[in-house]
């Protein structure tokens, strides 16, 4: 991305300048309880959630790597952004049970649920998953994407991000994160946008790309047997790793969480599901444009994540360069703000408070404090080991790990929540179950050679989102058995927390939490898309 000029400098000073103005008004707000701190004192709007989920879920190296994936393969990938629906999920299904039991943690709801072996397990398995998995490979994405922006060392690159964002992070808590990613969003949005557009100027309109590109980069529905994107694997295994992610991880969760009320939050969801279609558009096509002027000899790249910048270079205008690479910008400090803010809440809240129940409000929040910057630490250190793994291999190994942390968190919060013999002995054992498949399947991955014969090499090459549909499955049955072998759980311990446990006031409650108005548009985002999932069939 390197040919930016004086007024494209201006342009990414005037957002840093908004972003940390933006900041400091925050950090000068009250941050006096770990209300205030970890969910921004409950006081956020919708818009200001929803903008906030979107942005913690687009990182630099998703808009990179969906650009690339979209030159190289087409639209297979879109069924992970129409992972839309699902974010309704979360604000219809999940969501009230959450805000009903006050919690401020996903691990934390599982102990009001089942008890407090099942927090412990959640608590310690996120914090090291958020550290050897999003920090890092948020880290060396930022790190690849300033380097090339700014034409400085990675290192620099990568230092400066992490501190950066670590500082606004450690002295604004919850409450500068999602109000910093609302603008971020902002910015995202418009420069993707503007790039799109140019895109179709240059290749001659939406028609004229199919014809050049052809049928088959535009079909979503690879055969079942495709080594790559099966379209069963990314149906259904990719719909349970989507409930993990947008409707049980704390890194997600939190945004809905810092909401006054369910009403706020559930609205909060639904934008949130809306802006999650924004991708397909403004990363996933620009790349199968890309593709096509290359095609057309009108633009060259050599590897698959050089296309977004490439584009950048080649269509827009001197000013609007500048726009988009704070788009870039906005896209890596959002995500790594959201995940440091998220290790340092669980850390605070489910192991420190949970070792120190007396601690005041000000001591947690100096824990807190100091979690963040222990976290950025720890980030700064991934540096040069990340050099040396590299990133595309690291990152697709990522996604496919993704298919097997997903299932046991996924079965057993779907099972508390809609079945309420569910119990503390079977969630402990769903848990513990998935982790041991999963351990197996990684430790399989790595020790067989290719040519292998036999049951284990078999259950090494079994792809790794149909893996998710047999893993989630066999966690099902795990926490089904072990329920019904124990003794159901206590009815008075469980009242709210699942269907079926619900009181005359709560179902009041929560009748009178929607309008026909969220109705509707929840409608609406489901009927886009199934008629986008409709529409590319090749």
């Amino acid at each position: 991305m390197a040919g930016l000029e004086t007024l494209d400098y201006l342009v990414l000073g005037g957002y840093f300048a908004i972003l940390f103005a933006v900041a400091v008004w925050v950090i000068l707000q009250k941050q006096d309880n770990t209300e205030d701190y970890f969910l921004a004192g409950r006081e956020a709007g919708w818009f200001v959630i929803g903008a906030s989920i979107f942005a913690s879920n687009i990182g630099s190296e998703h808009v990179v790597g969906l650009a690339g994936t979209g030159a190289e393969s087409g639209m297979p990938l879109a069924h992970y952004e129409l992972h839309a629906w699902i974010v309704l999920l979360l604000g219809w299904v999940f969501l009230p049970f959450y805000m009903r039991s006050g919690v401020f943690t996903m691990p934390e709801f599982l102990e009001k649920r089942f008890d407090s072996r099942s927090r412990w397990f959640l608590s310690l398995f996120s914090i090291l998953g958020y550290v050897l998995t999003k920090v890092s490979v948020t880290i060396y994405a930022g790190g690849v994407v300033v380097s090339q922006l700014l034409d400085i060392p990675f290192l620099y690159g990568a230092l400066g991000t992490v501190i950066i964002t670590g500082i606004y992070t450690v002295l604004g808590g919850m409450r500068a994160v999602i109000y910093t990613e609302a603008f971020q969003t902002v910015v995202l949005i418009l420069g993707s946008l503007f790039l799109t557009y140019k895109g179709f100027e240059a290749i001659g309109g939406w028609e004229e790309l199919r014809a050049t590109v052809g049928p088959d980069h535009f079909n979503m529905w690879r055969p079942m047997d495709d080594p790559d994107y099966p379209w069963t694997g990314l149906l259904f295994g990719g719909t349970i790793v989507g409930i993990w992610y947008w409707c049980t991880d704390q890194y997600i969760v939190q945004r809905t969480l810092a909401a006054h009320n369910i009403e706020i939050g559930r609205r909060g969801a639904i934008f949130g599901a809306y802006l999650k279609i924004l991708p397909i558009f403004i990363f996933l096509v620009p790349g199968i444009i890309a593709y096509a002027l290359r095609e057309k000899g009108i633009i060259s790249y050599d590897k698959s994540d050089e296309v977004f910048p490439v584009l950048v270079q080649s269509l827009l205008p001197t000013g609007i360069k500048g726009l988009v690479a704070g788009g870039l910008m906005a896209a890596l400090m959002s995500s790594l703000a959201s995940v440091f803010n998220s290790s340092s809440t669980l850390f605070t809240v489910d192991i420190f408070q949970k070792m120190y129940p007396d601690s005041s409000q000000k001591k947690l929040v100096n824990i807190g404090r100091w979690a963040t910057v222990f976290v950025v630490i720890l980030g700064i250190l991934w540096i040069p080991i990340m050099q040396k793994i590299g990133g595309g291999v690291l990152y697709n190994y990522l996604q496919s790990v993704q298919s097997y942390i997903a299932p046991p968190i996924t079965a057993v919060f779907v099972m508390g929540i809609l079945w309420k013999r569910a119990n503390a002995q079977g969630a402990i054992a769903t848990l513990f179950f998935g982790l041991l498949v999963g351990t197996l399947r990684i430790i399989a991955e790595l020790t067989v050679v290719d040519g292998s014969s036999g049951a284990w090499a078999y259950f090494a090459s079994i792809n790794f989102s149909h893996m998710a549909i047999f893993m989630f499955l066999g966690c099902v049955v795990v926490n089904i058995i072990v329920s019904l072998l124990t003794p159901a759980p206590d009815p008075g311990q469980i009242v709210g927390l699942a269907y079926g446990t619900l009181t005359a006031e709560q179902k009041a409650e929560n009748k009178g939490s929607y309008s026909m108005l969220d109705v509707a548009v929840s409608i609406l985002l489901v009927v886009i898309v199934i008629c986008i999932l409709s529409y590319f069939t090749g």
